[in-house]
């Protein structure tokens, strides 16, 4: 008597958001047949700002996909308010788009699926590596799977890595509101429960992406609580619509990127930069990563230690100096001072930019003085 039928692939890939779109269209490219597995149908919506920088659309045009942002114009400014209300509003070095993950992630799956990707709806329970290949559930099987499947990744469980403890996990909350900015994106930073701050990324069409998160310090936030941050820190934003909650792991505590035949990229890595919360960029770039390894079967840890372990020390450095707020206090008014340091602060924050010693030193200085001066 026969067994059940298992369909075999040379990648296999669990969550179709970026990360997993991104790694699909990067195995493809190599002629990898590959599975690409989500439990939801899309488009679907996902909790987050909705910010997609510069760099991640770089690394999509690499990939050849164009077109994800169209509908949504360039916002070429970004405001920054410091904990003690200090200010810089300039020109990003590159502009970003806004664009709501419902409309972004169900472009980027259909841009893998017309690249020959096979998308199937399926929850994975089960994953077992027998050194030769996985097996999904019984149903699937890959010579490398890749873990994709962002902050509560099944994949991750499955290799037995815990979630990321107090201080390298945050909470956020998000909505839609009405606005008529249309130009820049607005983040405000607050004294209190620091590290922690509300947003504003318009969409250009007079409704804006708008939240509140910070990182958790064991204790759980209500829900309440967080609405009532988003209201104090930007008043006026009436009752958003649409407001979600989600979980940010911080790129402070990563897994191990490899175990066996399974990689993993994306959330499900835990790369969110602890300096903004971006993770776009981080998903679309270790996804390719994952996806041209897989396929190549060449060293993914080598290829992202190559391509991002200079940033996230960087990055991870600016978190740690950042926890005390005086230290933002004094890099908002130096970037306010001096264009090149806010250009190194958005790349750090929103790519894969590092400091540089000019850049320390013009921080350092406004640090050094008692008062920071407020514009």
């Amino acid at each position: 008597m026969g067994g059940m039928c298992v369909e075999k692939f040379d990648v296999a890939i669990v969550g179709a958001g970026p990360a997993g779109s991104a790694a699909a269209l990067a195995a493809r490219r190599e002629g990898a047949r590959v599975l690409l597995l989500d439990k939801a149908a899309f488009p679907r919506d996902k909790t987050c700002g909705d910010g997609i920088a510069a760099e991640a659309i770089t690394v999509l045009e690499q990939l050849g996909v164009e077109g994800v942002t169209d509908g949504y114009p360039p916002i070429e400014r970004l405001r920054l308010i410091a904990p003690s209300g200090v200010a810089v509003a300039r020109p990003m070095p590159r502009a970003a788009h806004t664009v709501p993950r419902k409309v972004f992630d169900e472009r980027l799956v259909r841009a893998a699926v017309a690249a020959g990707a096979e998308l199937r709806r399926h929850t994975v329970r089960a994953i077992h590596d027998d050194g030769a290949g996985v097996t999904i559930d019984g149903q699937f099987r890959a010579g490398v799977l890749i873990g994709a499947d962002g902050a509560g990744s099944v994949v991750r469980r499955a290799l037995g890595h815990a979630v990321n403890p107090p201080g390298h996990l945050a909470v956020a909350v998000r909505g839609y509101t009405r606005t008529t900015n249309t130009t820049e994106q607005v983040i405000v930073t607050t004294r209190r429960r620091w590290p922690a701050y509300a947003w504003e990324f318009p969409l250009g069409d007079g409704t804006a992406n708008v939240g509140y998160g910070e990182v958790l310090r064991g204790e759980p936030l209500s829900r309440s609580y967080l609405l009532e941050s988003l209201d104090r820190l930007l008043p006026g934003v009436g009752s958003p619509t649409g407001m979600r909650g989600h979980h940010l792991p911080l790129s402070t505590r990563r897994p191990p990127a490899v175990r066996g035949r399974v990689l993993l990229a994306g959330d499900a890595l835990s790369l969110i930069n602890p300096f903004t919360g971006e993770g776009i960029f981080y998903a679309v770039l270790s996804g390719s990563l994952a996806g041209w390894a897989a396929a190549h079967k060449t060293d993914y840890r080598r290829a992202l230690r190559q391509r991002l372990g200079r940033h996230l020390r960087h990055s991870g450095f600016a978190a740690l100096l950042s926890r005390q707020s005086r230290v933002v206090d004094a890099a908002v008014d130096a970037a306010a001072r001096d264009a090149a340091v806010f250009d190194r602060m958005v790349d750090l924050g929103l790519g894969d930019g590092v400091f540089d010693l000019r850049t320390i030193g013009r921080i350092a200085s406004r640090l050094g003085h008692r008062h920071v001066a407020t514009p």
